[in-house]
């Protein structure tokens, strides 16, 4: 696919393939508790491509896998000028979260026609019917995140909207100067929404302070900078372009390393009992 003229902050897939004359050697590792997917190994050979989807090729950087982590998937899509889908998604029950991190993509839904830039966010809720399109003349890449929704009797769903990291105000964590924030899309005392998908910012020097131990699955996308995260019990180096992808109660802790702020897109599931019933066991 033909590269992007547009400036972005954020990372973007190469693609192609290294060199022949190139060393064996690389990041990426598959545990039992995380998976660290480098940059590097996001090549021409293992994208994916989707029925009803023209001129897109993917990146599957999360799947659910049974003993791992279930609640999620997340595609790095890109999609040519002129691509696009009007009928993106057949499965009813999954909800999404768009985050352009190059061109533009033009959503339709609700009968409206938004157009999404770098840094462009959108919630999808699940049940809407929704199209997306690359009008331009340069390749869009953007992620998409899915999870099926826990819907609750007595519990609205909850509404599209779109907004962006440019609108979205930074909150500090407490007593951290500011140098750990989170840039937060959807309020967390609203419980309609069952995950969160949010900015993770620390500026150089900035860490988690302990090892984070939870029931809440992650994938991670190193959107700006570089840092080393320590991921149950090994410290790894990321960077700008690498994914992390964590099973629940996988500890977790990072700093921030270099000289620009280190930043990433964050999935995690939230705000729903835990199911008591393994899938397909009848109740």
């Amino acid at each position: 696919m033909s590269g992007s003229k547009n400036l972005t902050p954020y990372a973007v897939p190469v693609g192609g393939l290294p060199a022949q004359s190139e060393r064996l050697a690389d990041r990426a590792i598959f545990t039992t508790a995380y998976a660290v997917i480098p940059k590097t190994v996001m090549t021409d050979i293992v994208t994916s491509y989707l029925p009803f989807w023209d001129a897109t090729r993917l990146w599957v950087l999360a799947r659910p896998l049974s003993g791992f982590s279930e609640s999620f998937s997340h595609y790095l899509m890109e999609v040519a000028a002129g691509g696009g889908s009007s009928r993106p998604d057949d499965d009813a029950d999954a909800q999404h979260v768009l985050f352009v991190v190059s061109g533009t993509i033009t959503l339709g839904f609700n009968s409206k026609s938004v157009s999404l830039s770098a840094g462009g966010y959108a919630y999808l809720p699940a049940g809407l019917a929704w199209t997306a399109h690359n009008t331009s003349d340069e390749k869009a890449v953007f992620h998409w995140i899915r999870k099926r929704y826990e819907a609750l009797d007595g519990l609205d769903r909850p509404d599209p909207f779109i907004t962006s990291d440019q609108a979205v105000a930074p909150i500090a964590m407490p007593d951290t100067n500011g140098v750990w924030a989170t840039s937060r899309f959807v309020d967390p005392a609203d419980l309609r929404h069952d995950m969160h998908v949010n900015i993770v910012t620390f500026q150089p020097g900035g860490v988690i302070p302990f090892a984070e131990t939870h029931v809440m699955e992650h994938g991670l996308y190193v959107l700006q900078g570089k840092g080393v995260y320590y991921l149950n019990g090994d410290w790894k180096e990321v960077e700008a372009g690498d994914y992390m992808w964590l099973r629940a109660f996988c500890p977790q802790a990072c700093y921030a390393a270099g000289s620009e702020p280190f930043r990433y897109l964050l999935y995690k599931d939230v705000n729903r009992h835990m199911a008591l019933t393994p899938p397909g066991i009848m109740k």
